[in-house]
């Protein structure tokens, strides 16, 4: 009897903890050890006490997973674990004439470090710095144009 319990308790605590370790390996665990508590007390105790057993598992498992998922991102501690926002912004292929941009101007319109955005004939390109880190405003030359982004270098 003490084996079950202790089964079921870790076995749950397993899947409370896989809030903060992510990946499923830690809900996979919890819910095998809830299976073996529930095949033991099947062993221990017949048909009856099996079912008793799973359906006590089944039930806590439900109910930790509507606290995890429902009232635990609403309460302070559980907002710095759950995401609250998306990123919606995209990333768009540059334009077949973007080989056109090589040995053009540019000017850094964020920080580069190695990349961030540039600004050429007043419009914005995602861009990567060959010399590193690039201030804000500082005088570019495009070097090279990939499929996503231009490659810049400090004007000298």
């Amino acid at each position: 009897m003490s084996l079950i319990v202790i089964l079921f308790a870790i076995g749950l605590f397993l899947l409370a903890a896989e809030v903060l370790v992510p990946g499923g390996i830690l809900g996979a665990a919890g819910g095998l050890l809830l299976l073996a508590g529930s095949a033991l007390s099947f062993v221990e105790f017949g048909k009856s006490g099996g079912l008793i057993a799973l359906l006590i598992a089944g039930t806590t498992a439900i109910i930790l997973f509507y606290i995890e998922l429902r009232i635990l991102p609403k309460t302070r501690i559980g907002k710095r674990f759950f995401l609250s926002r998306q990123i919606t912004a995209t990333s768009a292929a540059l334009p077949d004439s973007a080989r056109d941009f090589v040995g053009k101007a540019a000017i850094s319109s964020t920080v580069l470090s190695p990349s961030g955005y540039v600004t050429i004939d007043g419009k914005r390109y995602e861009a990567v710095s060959q010399s590193g880190h690039i201030a804000l405003g500082t005088e570019l030359e495009v070097v090279d144009a990939g499929p996503f982004q231009l490659t810049v270098r400090i004007k000298y």
